[in-house]
């Protein structure tokens, strides 16, 4: 009985230690990550004049392809356009592509911007569902919008991509809202580095909780909802820190769907977006990471800190987990479609880094949480497991946690001035410690479930509720 009970122990212990060894590890690798974006916060501060940024480099900047997939986003994608027009750049055109809605939304796009139908020359460069119709607009001559059957985002953006004349495009989300100065800051790496820069994400805020008119941002503010506020949390500490990171490592595996920009021609060359997967995104890039590889030719893929573009993100836990077990299955989709990178010297730093990365946070992390979660605090209750164990356990998944987000936060507040009113951070201060204690663990969940339905090779894209961008926007569903 003694050596069974020992052996349990021993069992116990072994398990504790490979979940505490992987938390441990994640938790380095998110303090390296800090170090790296506060050293390069600190020595490439952000241009903030945008009239120092025309003067510098607006007779310098590529012409420049808005690509905009609108599926049902009648109450956001006038605004959104709006933003777009709004734009501070010398050469750009916007390419809103309407991807077979069943809603109001190409007739608002009509009414809103007097489109007529229109004949516009093009090469199919890329797969895509058939076009129905082009329109382009009377008062304003840089907006195009595409009326096809539905394919899904990958297969809308595909279709922007084959009728786009710029040689470099702006992917972004339909009810994505763009700062004036947002695609010259984004293009600029691209004019600093341009024999090697071949795509640039930018940095995403979250709308909700600020005031929008005619197009533009009239109030940073915060959102009431508590799950919209531990995103907030969320996406600075993603942005912020892991993606500009991963950036100076030479190893970032995503540019996020909602704002990135893309030398045209590779795209085309590494063969568009995949219309299979819904981490198009994050496949995309590491496709092109694939390709350059292969190719022996010098490049970097760029991350910006500043804030660049404002989303709506959901506020229900339905939708909320639906959208995280989506990302968790394009996660995993990105993975395995390039797992052979994995540890390879072949592939540089992103093979070696980037998808050892993934492996360990996407593939590994989520069932592995999951288990400690359940594991280990069973076993210290059955008394399997000695309190020091079970202290450390509480130290990596909650006392780090902790430290990191406030961290973020505080070094977003030094570098960015990102929130004018100290109420605001203080808010935000309180949202970062609460986060791990119950929404950090939803999250595991929820991409846990994500893993299920790769695994089963199902999964639905889900609804959300939109609030729409002007003030006054009443409460209505989109899909």
């Amino acid at each position: 009985m003694d050596a069974l009970l020992g052996g349990g122990i021993l069992a116990a212990q072994a398990i504790s230690l490979v979940i505490i060894t992987s938390g441990v590890l994640q938790n380095a690798v998110q303090l390296i990550q800090f170090s790296v974006a506060a050293r390069s916060l600190s020595r490439d501060k952000p241009v903030e004049s945008a009239a120092l940024l025309w003067r510098r480099y607006g007779n310098l900047v590529p012409p420049v392809a808005i690509l905009a997939p609108a599926y049902n986003e009648e109450l956001t994608v006038v605004e959104s356009v709006r933003t777009m027009l709004a734009l501070r750049y010398p050469r750009y055109e916007i390419i809103v592509i309407n991807d077979g809605s069943s809603d109001n939304t190409l007739n608002r796009l009509i009414e809103a911007f007097a489109l007529e139908p229109s004949v516009r020359a093009h090469e199919t460069v890329l797969h895509h569902a058939p076009i129905r119709a082009v329109y382009t607009s009377r008062d304003f001559p840089s907006l195009v919008v595409i009326d096809k059957k539905n394919g899904g985002k990958a297969d809308a953006l595909n279709a922007g991509i084959s009728l786009a004349r710029a040689p470099v495009f702006c992917a972004i989300d339909a009810d994505t809202l763009l700062e004036p100065d947002a695609l010259l800051r984004a293009v600029r790496p691209m004019i600093e580095d341009p024999a090697r820069v071949i795509a640039v994400g930018g940095s995403i805020r979250i709308a909700n909780g600020c005031r929008f008119e005619a197009g533009r941002i009239t109030e940073i503010g915060l959102p009431r909802n508590l799950l919209a506020l531990f995103q907030t949390v969320e996406y600075l500490r993603a942005f912020l820190v892991a993606r500009l990171a991963w950036s100076k490592a030479g190893a970032l595996t995503i540019i996020s769907g909602a704002f990135g920009v893309f030398r045209r021609g590779l795209v085309i060359e590494a063969g568009g977006y995949r219309t299979d997967l819904v981490g198009e995104d994050m496949e995309l890039v590491v496709r092109l990471h694939h390709h350059m590889q292969r190719s022996g030719k010098a490049y970097r893929i760029a991350y910006l800190p500043e804030p660049l573009a404002f989303t709506e993100v959901p506020e229900t836990l339905r939708a909320l987990a639906s959208q995280r077990a989506r990302w968790q299955r394009g996660a995993l989709e990105s993975y395995f479609a390039h797992k052979s990178m994995t540890l390879n010297p072949r592939y540089g730093r992103v093979g070696l880094l980037g998808l050892l990365h993934m492996l360990l946070v996407y593939v590994v992390g989520p069932p592995l949480e999951v288990c400690g979660y359940i594991l280990i605090p069973l076993l210290w209750l059955g008394g399997f497991l000695s309190l020091p164990w079970f202290l450390a356990f509480l130290a990596v998944t909650f006392a780090f946690g902790v430290a990191i987000s406030v961290a973020t936060l505080l070094l977003a507040e030094r570098q960015l001035r990102r929130f004018p009113k100290i109420s605001q951070l203080a808010l935000l201060l309180a949202v970062a410690v609460l986060e791990n204690f119950g929404y950090r663990q939803l999250n595991t969940i929820w991409r846990l479930k994500g893993w299920w339905q790769f695994a089963r090779k199902r999964g639905e894209w889900g609804t959300m509720t939109r609030k729409g961008f002007a003030p006054s926007s009443p409460d209505r569903k989109s899909q």
